[in-house]
C-alpha cells in the first residue's frame, strides 16, 4: 500500500490541525484533501490504484480519514444526471435518474446546484456506503465529481468564445462539455483507454452540435506527461486548441512542491 500513496503536506503539518476533509473518489484513484479551520489546504493523500471497496480499509488505517471531522464527499462515476432547475423537484431523483440507467431498490440520492440553482446535477451511492460513510463521520456532504468542473465552466463562460468544447482528463475517463454562444449545449462523461479517444468524442460533439472545425475552439483540463496530451499533439486536429489549468480557488500552507505534477482539477478548483 505505502507504493500506492503519494502524500503532499504543509511543511509545519500536525494531523490535529485538520478541521474537514475533501474526498474525491474517481474510478481508479482517491484523493484526500485534508484543510485547516481556515480552508487551506494542509495535506493531500493521493491513492494511485483505488477501488471503492477500499475505502473500509482505509477509514482505520489512513492517519486523516481517522479524523471525525466533517466530510464532503465527490463521487466521479458514470451515473449522474443534468436537471434544470426550474424542473426539479426534489424526491423525484429516481425519474431522473432511471430514464438512463438501472437503478438499485435501496439507493441514497444527493444533489447539488449549480448556476445560481439554474441546473442541479443528481446522483446516487448504494444505501449501504451511505450507512458505512455516516458511521465514520458525523457530517457529511455528498457530490457528483463533475461539480467541480462544471462550477468553474459555469464561472468562465463569459470568456469563451462562440463555439468551445472543454475536456476534463482524468486517465480512464473524459468529462466533455460544449458551449454554444456561452450556453451549455452538452455535458457527458465516457470512458476511454487513449488519447485517441478523446479525439473521438471530441468529434463526435462537434459533428451532433455542427461546429466548425477551423473556428471551434478545444480545450483540455487535466493532461499529464503520461497522458502523452501535448500541444503539438492538439495541433495535429485543431487550429484552436490550447493545454490550461483552470483559475484556482484553492489555498495552501508553506510546501506543496510537487503537487503540480499530478495536474487533477480539484488541486486548482473544487466545488463548494
Amino acid at each position: 500500500m505505502e507504493n500506492n500513496l503519494k502524500v503532499y503536506r504543509s511543511d509545519r503539518f500536525d494531523v490535529i490541525n485538520t478541521a474537514s476533509l475533501s474526498l474525491f473518489i474517481y474510478p481508479t484513484s482517491l484523493f484526500i484533501f485534508a484543510k485547516d479551520q481556515n480552508q487551506a489546504n494542509i495535506a493531500i493523500h493521493h491513492y494511485i490504484e483505488f477501488q471503492l471497496a477500499d475505502l473500509d480499509g482505509l477509514f482505520s488505517s489512513d492517519p486523516l480519514l481517522r479524523q471525525d471531522v466533517p466530510a464532503k464527499i465527490y463521487f466521479h462515476q458514470i451515473a449522474f444526471s443534468l436537471v434544470p432547475g426550474v424542473l426539479f423537484q426534489p424526491g423525484k431523483e429516481h425519474e431522473y435518474l432511471g430514464f438512463a440507467q438501472e437503478l438499485p431498490v435501496e439507493a441514497k440520492y444527493f444533489y447539488s446546484p449549480l448556476d445560481s440553482n439554474n441546473i442541479q446535477v443528481v446522483s446516487f451511492i448504494p444505501s449501504k456506503l451511505k450507512k458505512n460513510l455516516d458511521a465514520r463521520f458525523s457530517e457529511i456532504t455528498l457530490h457528483h465529481g463533475s461539480c467541480s468542473f462544471l462550477s468553474y465552466l459555469f464561472k468562465e463562460r463569459f470568456n469563451l468564445i462562440g463555439q468551445e468544447i472543454l475536456v476534463n482528463y482524468f486517465k480512464s475517463h473524459i468529462y466533455i462539455a460544449a458551449y454554444t454562444d456561452q450556453d451549455l449545449s452538452l455535458f457527458n462523461v465516457f470512458e476511454i483507454s487513449s488519447k485517441e479517444d478523446i479525439l473521438k468524442y471530441v468529434l463526435i460533439a462537434m459533428n451532433q452540435l455542427k461546429f466548425v472545425r477551423n473556428h471551434v475552439k478545444v480545450s483540455i483540463f487535466g493532461a499529464t506527461e503520461e497522458s502523452g496530451i501535448s500541444q503539438t499533439w492538439g495541433n495535429e486536429y485543431f487550429q484552436n486548441f490550447r493545454l490550461v489549468n483552470p483559475h484556482a480557488n484553492q489555498n495552501y500552507s508553506h510546501g506543496f512542491k510537487h503537487l503540480k505534477s499530478e495536474n487533477v482539477l480539484e488541486a486548482y478548483w473544487q466545488y463548494d
